[in-house]
């Protein structure tokens, strides 16, 4: 029985995610008869199961809802409001039952009366008030009759042919899925996980001992590992559908509640990410919808009066990015009120006055995110108690995500959400500070910069905090050797000696800031693995991870680092000069990054494009199928030349570039630096050059990157 009633419960709560939505998308398309046979079908099957099973509780009030709807198809019943919200009202009776009957093994006493007497009321004299029982009614289908085969029955009742045709369907789907138990799916992916960590180890004992007996070997074995990691991840990968399933009904209830009218639209419902990410922001979301369904869309008289529809407008979007997610959710509601916000900063005293006076809307906007902000004038069963974007942030922030906002006041707000794909193995930079490694997640890096002379960018100091001059703002910078205590003692604080040093520049509560290491290594998929106990109170360190030499490093968390440093925040929105000239550009402006190569005249490429940079060893480009690759986040990636010149030297500079998921490097002299183009460039061409502009008053060859992936031509390794 144990093992029957799982599968009755996991059936169930499926049906039950499947009703919310669908029967607020029917109360705006009543005409839809697959949608009603679709809500018919998952109440009957639930009524035929409890009638095996014996759930009297459960099976009455699908039986009753089953019944109404039969009303509503053979069409002596409308569809109301009050008809909709009648029958959500039974699914949550219904989710609340098989809660407690998940947790106690057995169905809870007690009575239905308020859910099936609403339900009758509905449907007055139509509804026989004597209808058999779902237990009886199952029982005189035939005793041979299984549970798991009554979610077909109306159908081939109402139309044998169909329901024939229906069940076949069914039954051939069925035999192609398989329910797994998510423990043995973490399992799997521990077991791959050190798989991963040995395969890194050998590529890392192969690049030292130079033996080309293993090379051909540790390839292969390369790319069996990633494929074995990949289909691993697929089967944890879940739409983020599941987990706006609830939202339309959410949106039902304020509007129902509060007088509101909202359209709720919903893209990249099939963009999928891991079920361990998906369940852990399942709640954020929903509370960002809730808010802006309450706080952001006014009423309609409100919006009317502002020159809006009465009809307010929600937008979920999510995609992929460049081996993350982006979701936004955006409305056209009020935005956020400045003087709101800034009234509650002043009663909290979280600000004084003259402080206030001089902080930039956006920082003013931040307040939002401090624990118990809320500027609601009363308290609803939606919100208004204050407990909320703290907490949506914290979370994110723990699944090595970020969250950022956009508000114009009047007009609305947009939430951008960027999270990892997965929690288990992340592509991270691996840095080192005087001698000491730590890995950084790719997804939180922006750019890297390099400082120190010859390059042209140098490190100053600003009421005693250090920043550099990055394009059109002053970038705050934390050291992180010294923060962490792990400078070299030979050169102690010497930030001043014009040595080169990197900058990797990140973002982390709407900031951006710098952080100033001694070297980038490399990018390396690394599995995360939890921090000890002992480090639990040490929260700039999100994980460790094992790397390929066997040495354990510590993984950073940049919001955590930022809260710790406490940078000033002010220097973040201080402008240079040219500030305004860069704001006032038009929309076809170009960010180029520019290198030397080939002949004297400076090159650029579309900084868009650009995935990332690396300073590599020559060694270790190798051949494939005669064709020169690199190793790249556990893949082989193709390499191409400039020119004709063969690689010369120890090491070399790459410029990865990306396009539709796919990357490839471009051997180059130097990289020197980003630039804006405020002009057009061609998009469309075949040729080896984009356009020939006049940047930093000097002719610059604008470099097509297509056109090597597609042409193939000055392979890396050629002669």
């Amino acid at each position: 029985m144990d093992e029957i009633l799982s599968e009755f419960l996991a059936e169930t709560n499926e049906g039950l995610a499947e009703l919310d939505n669908a029967l607020v998308l029917f109360e705006r398309s009543p005409d839809d008869e697959e949608l009603l046979a679709k809500i018919f079908r998952v109440f009957h099957t639930i009524k035929g199961s409890c009638g095996f099973i014996g759930l009297e509780r459960l099976g009455g009030i699908a039986h009753r809802a089953e019944d109404i709807l039969d009303l509503v198809r053979e069409g002596k019943l409308d569809i109301t409001p009050d008809f909709i919200t009648a029958l959500l009202g039974a699914v949550d009776r219904i989710r609340t039952l098989t809660s407690e009957l998940e947790k106690n093994g057995q169905e809870p006493k007690g009575e239905d009366e308020d859910i099936l007497s609403l339900m009758n009321d509905l449907a007055g004299s139509l509804l026989e008030k004597d209808a058999p029982s779902a237990e009886q009614e199952t029982a005189s289908d035939g005793n041979n009759q299984t549970w798991s085969s009554a979610a077909n029955d109306f159908s081939s009742a109402a139309k044998p042919e169909e329901g024939r045709k229906a069940n076949a369907a069914e039954a051939d789907a069925a035999q192609q899925t398989l329910r797994v138990n998510v423990d043995l799916l973490e399992s799997m992916m521990t077991v791959v996980s050190e798989l991963v960590l040995t395969r890194n180890q050998l590529l890392q004992t192969a690049r030292t001992t130079k033996n080309a007996m293993f090379n051909t070997p540790l390839q292969r074995l390369n790319q069996v590992v990633t494929e074995l990691q990949e289909s691993v991840m697929k089967t944890r990968m879940q739409p983020i559908g599941n987990a706006w399933s609830k939202m339309p009904r959410i949106v039902r209830d304020v509007c129902h509640e509060l007088g509101k009218k909202i359209d709720l639209e919903m893209r990249g419902q099939d963009t999928e990410l891991d079920r361990q990410v998906l369940e852990m922001i399942k709640d954020p979301l929903m509370h960002m919808v809730r808010n802006a369904a309450d706080h952001g869309i006014e009423d309609p008289f409100e919006r009317v009066k502002a020159g809006k529809p009465e009809t307010g407008h929600i937008v979920l979007n999510a995609y992929h990015q460049g081996g993350h997610i982006i979701i936004q959710i955006s409305d056209d509601g009020r935005g956020l009120a400045l003087n709101k916000i800034k009234g509650k900063a002043l009663q909290a005293g979280w600000a004084s006055q003259e402080q206030l006076n001089k902080l930039s809307p956006q920082q003013i906007q931040q307040f939002i995110f401090r624990p118990g902000f809320s500027t609601a004038e009363r308290v609803t069963s939606v919100s208004g108690r204050g407990v909320g974007m703290d907490v949506v942030r914290t979370n994110i922030q723990k699944i090595g995500g970020t969250v950022e906002m956009t508000s114009t006041e009047g007009r609305g707000m947009t939430f951008t959400i960027n999270i990892p794909l997965t929690l288990a193995i992340v592509p991270a930079l691996i840095i080192e500070v005087a001698g000491a490694r730590f890995a950084f997640p790719q997804l939180a890096v922006s750019e890297l910069v390099m400082v120190g002379k010859g390059t042209g960018m140098a490190i100053e100091t600003i009421n005693g905090t250090p920043v550099l001059r990055l394009r059109d703002t002053l970038l705050p910078l934390i050291y992180l050797g010294d923060y962490l205590k792990v400078w070299d003692k030979r050169k102690e604080h010497a930030h001043d000696d014009g040595e080169l040093r990197y900058v990797v520049v990140t973002r982390a509560a709407g900031i951006p800031y710098g952080i100033v290491v001694d070297h980038v290594l490399d990018m390396e998929e690394i599995v995360v693995k939890p921090t000890s106990s002992n480090l639990k109170d040490v929260h700039i360190f999100s994980g460790n991870t094992i790397l390929g030499d066997g040495t354990v490093i510590m993984i950073l968390d940049p919001s955590q680092l930022l809260q710790a440093a406490n940078l000033r925040e002010d220097l973040t929105h201080q402008h240079l000069a040219d500030h305004k000239r860069l704001l006032e550009t038009t929309a076809s402006e170009n960010m180029l990054l520019l290198f030397k190569a080939g002949d004297k005249t400076p090159k650029a490429a579309p900084l868009k494009m650009v995935s990332r940079l690396r300073e590599i060893r020559s060694a270790d480009i190798e051949l494939s199928n005669g064709r020169p690759v690199l190793q790249h986040l556990g893949r082989l990636m193709p390499v191409f030349r400039f020119d004709d010149k063969p690689v010369s030297g120890e090491n070399a500079f790459l410029i990865i570039f990306e396009h539709d998921g796919h990357h490839f490097g471009l051997l180059v002299d130097q990289v020197l630096d980003i630039a804006t183009y405020n002009g057009s460039l061609a998009e469309n061409s075949t040729d080896m050059l984009l356009d020939t502009i006049i940047l930093n008053q000097q002719s610059t060859d604008v470099v097509n990157p297509l056109w090597y992936m597609s042409s193939g031509h000055h392979a890396a390794g050629d002669a």
